[in-house]
């Protein structure tokens, strides 16, 4: 199973912009090259849960058991400092995500195997809106279309919190 036996540490789930090839990417390159982060292999949710995206195309896992889809990803094993660095992107300490439990299923040519792990789920005070926002409909992969039109976070508003900023798109009518 990948490189889950090459470093001690915990395995979170990814599913948007920390995927290869996606923007937030360059994070857990550096966490690899310095040892503080493995690539496992690809997964999958052991559960159907919602993906969807929120303002500026930024993906939200919802943590709604049995609602949405089995979401595709990828799993690495990090280290308590990459794990810090993780939290403060994806605002932790800040009411963005909350990082939770989930159960994984490692896609392996020996066969698949289920794993506990953690990801970044909406934050509870807003996950249902958002559920309720994207019409209850989500994805299983948070791919190149799903991610056409994501700002990256330099390029957005600077004077309103991204908080905020979810709340204004929930507040907003759907296009």
């Amino acid at each position: 199973m990948g490189a889950e036996g090459m470093m001690e540490g915990r395995l979170v789930f990814t599913y948007g912009t920390l995927k290869r090839g996606f923007s937030n990417h360059g994070l857990l390159q550096d966490m690899v090259r310095t040892g503080d982060a493995a690539f496992v292999g690809a997964a999958r949710t052991a559960a159907r849960l919602p993906l969807v995206c929120g303002p500026y195309r930024v993906p939200f896992l919802l943590n709604l058991p049995g609602a949405g889809e089995r979401v595709s990803g990828e799993l690495y094993t990090v280290s308590p400092r990459a794990l810090a660095r993780m939290d403060e992107l994806e605002g932790t300490r800040k009411g963005h995500y909350e990082r939770l439990p989930i159960s994984v299923v490692v896609v392996d040519g020996d066969g698949d195997q289920e794993v506990d792990a953690e990801a970044y789920y909406a934050h509870r005070s807003y996950a249902g809106e958002l559920w309720s926002r994207n019409d209850e409909t989500g994805y299983k992969l948070y791919s190149e279309k799903e991610a056409k039109g994501y700002v990256k976070r330099a390029d957005r508003p600077q004077d309103i919190t991204f908080l905020d900023q979810i709340r204004i798109f929930l507040a907003s009518p759907q296009t």
